[in-house]
């Protein structure tokens, strides 16, 4: 049994901050990248970030790249997704999954299939 656990959630005003955290448990050895999916409603689940658990060598989509940073500790299993300058499109449900297989690791395009485990989500509500 694994368990993704988000916390950090809530609402905020354009151009406010952020910062949703990710504990993991279970066999967090085997977990080779961490990513950040989001999900407003009516649309498709889509690629925030990702971040390689043993080397912390990150990517971001473009349309968060430069405003969103993801970091993570390895003292306490966990990882963070620091967003900053936050616009009404960033509105969305945001999910943490763990990729066991490397599948993501060797995708130019990352998407939710190549992820294994995922986290319940927590809302991200940004108003103008």
């Amino acid at each position: 049994q694994v368990q993704l656990v988000e916390s950090g959630g809530g609402s905020v005003q354009a151009g406010g901050s952020l910062r949703l955290s990710c504990r993991s448990s279970g066999r967090t050895f085997s977990y080779l990248a961490m990513g950040w999916f989001r999900q407003a409603p009516g649309k498709e689940r889509e690629f925030v970030g990702s971040i390689r658990w043993s080397s912390g060598s990150t990517d971001y989509a473009d349309s968060v790249k430069g405003r969103f940073t993801i970091s993570r500790d390895n003292a306490r299993n966990t990882v963070y997704l620091q967003m900053n300058s936050l616009k009404p499109e960033d509105t969305a449900v945001y999910y943490c999954a763990a990729d066991v297989s490397g599948a993501s690791l060797f995708a130019k395009v990352e998407v939710p299939t190549q992820y294994d485990y995922w986290g319940q989500g927590t809302q991200v509500t940004v108003s103008s």
